[in-house]
C-alpha cells in the first residue's frame, strides 16, 4: 500500500519527469507548458479532494502505511474504556486486627486488554497534572463522595505532606472549602451540596457573574436516598438540574469595544462537566438501622434509573461525563470499605485520573 509520503513523491516525479520526457519528443514549448500546467492543476485538485473520499483516506492510512495506531483510535471508544480499571490490595500489617479500608495498601491500574492499551491511558504525575490544570478554576460540588474526590486531587497536586496540612480545614463538617495553589495558579472550590436541588441553585450564580469554572465536578444522591427516599422526586430534581446546566452551554462573555462604545460578544470555552456517580452500597455494612432500611439495592437501582432517564449524562446525550464510582467501588470490592458507603482512597484516586485522562482526550492532548 502507498502511504501519503510515497504518493507525494510519486506525484512530484510525474510533474517533473513527464514534461521532460515530452520535451525529448521535440514538442513545442507552448504545448509542453500547457500540458505541465494541466497536469499540475489536476494533481493539486486531486490532493485536496482526497480527504472527502473515505475509501481513499482509509487506503492511505491502512496498516501498511506509517500512521501510528494511537492516532487511529476512536475518541469516543477511548472515553467509554476509561473505567476499565483493576485494583490490587494487601494488608499494611498482617498483625493488625483493623479491617477498615485504611488498613490496606491499595493500588490500581487500567486493564491490559488491547483496546485499552491502544488508548494510551496514563497515571499522571504531579508535574503532568499541574501542567494540565495550570491556571484553571476547578469546582467540585456535592456530598462526602465529592469531598473525597477533592482529597485525591489535592494529594496528587500538593503531595501527601502538604495535603496533611489542609485536611483539617477540608474536612470541617458540612462546609465549603477553597484553596489557591500558587505554584500552578489553580483555584479549587469545594461546595457542600448534598442534594441535587443544591447543585441546581449553584447554576444561576455562575450565569449571573458570567464567571465559569474550567472543570466542574458535581454529584448528589446519597442524602436524598436517606432523607427523602423517593426516586421519582430525585428524577424531577435531576431534570431541573440538567435544564440549568444546559443554560451554561455554550457560554459567552460581553465586553466593550476598543473605543468604549457598545459591546461585543466573545466566545468563552465551555467548562468540562463531570457527574460523580454514587458508590456501590453494601447494605449489611451500613452503620445505622435507618441506612440499612432505606439505602437498599432496590432503591439504589431506582435512583440510578432516574439518573439515566434524566439525560443528564453525556453517555445518554446530556452535558456531563459520568465518573462511575459505582463501577470502580464494585471492582474494588467489600474489603475496600469500612462502612459500606465510603471507599478506600484508591477508588477516588482512580476517579481523579479517569477525569484527567478524559480532559486530555477532550482537548486532543498527548502526554
Amino acid at each position: 500500500m502507498l502511504g501519503a509520503v510515497q504518493l507525494g513523491l510519486f506525484a512530484a516525479g510525474v510533474v517533473l519527469f513527464v514534461p521532460m520526457g515530452m520535451a525529448g519528443w521535440h514538442l513545442s514549448r507552448n504545448k509542453m507548458l500547457f500540458f505541465s500546467c494541466a497536469l499540475f492543476i489536476t494533481l493539486a485538485v486531486g490532493v485536496h479532494l482526497v480527504p472527502y473520499f473515505p475509501s481513499v483516506t482509509s487506503f492511505l492510512s491502512s496498516p501498511g502505511s506509517s500512521v501510528p495506531s494511537s492516532f487511529i483510535v476512536n475518541r469516543d471508544s477511548c472515553l467509554s474504556l476509561l473505567h476499565q480499571v483493576a485494583f490490587d490490595f494487601q494488608e499494611l500489617d498482617n498483625n493488625n486486627n483493623d479491617t477498615s479500608s485504611d488498613s490496606k495498601r491499595g493500588s490500581w491500574k487500567w486493564v491490559e486488554s488491547g483496546t485499552v492499551v491502544d488508548c494510551g491511558f496514563q497515571k499522571l504525575t504531579k508535574t503532568d497534572a499541574s501542567d494540565l490544570l495550570n491556571g484553571s478554576w476547578v469546582v467540585v460540588a456535592g456530598d462526602s463522595q465529592a469531598r473525597l474526590m477533592v482529597v485525591s486531587l489535592l494529594e496528587l497536586l500538593l503531595g501527601t505532606n502538604e495535603m496533611e496540612m489542609v485536611k483539617g480545614d477540608l474536612f470541617q463538617r458540612h462546609s465549603d472549602y477553597n484553596i489557591f495553589v500558587d505554584e500552578i495558579g489553580m483555584k479549587l472550590d469545594f461546595m457542600w451540596a448534598p442534594y441535587v436541588s443544591n447543585l441546581t441553585d449553584l447554576m444561576p450564580v455562575f450565569k449571573e457573574k458570567k464567571s465559569y469554572p474550567d472543570v466542574f465536578v458535581m454529584g448528589a444522591g446519597l442524602w436524598d436516598m436517606l432523607h427523602v427516599n423517593n426516586a421519582s422526586d430525585y428524577g424531577v430534581s435531576l431534570k431541573s438540574l440538567k435544564d440549568s446546566v444546559v443554560l451554561l452551554l455554550p457560554v459567552s462573555l460581553a465586553f466593550a469595544n476598543d473605543d468604549g462604545s457598545g459591546t461585543n460578544v466573545g466566545p468563552v470555552r465551555s467548562p468540562s462537566l463531570f457527574w460523580l456517580g454514587m458508590p456501590k452500597l453494601i447494605n449489611s455494612m451500613l452503620n445505622t438501622d435507618e441506612k440499612r432500611e432505606k439505602m437498599t439495592d432496590v432503591m439504589w437501582q431506582a435512583y440510578s434509573d432516574e439518573l439515566y432517564r434524566s439525560k443528564l449524562l453525556q453517555q445518554f446525550g446530556g452535558p456531563l461525563f459520568l465518573l462511575d464510582i459505582h463501577s470502580l467501588s464494585n471492582n474494588c470490592g467489600a474489603h475496600c470499605t469500612g462502612d459500606g458507603m465510603h471507599y478506600h482512597v484508591a477508588v477516588y484516586e482512580a476517579a481523579v485520573h479517569i477525569m484527567l485522562n478524559g480532559l486530555l482526550i477532550e482537548s486532543n492532548q498527548k502526554l
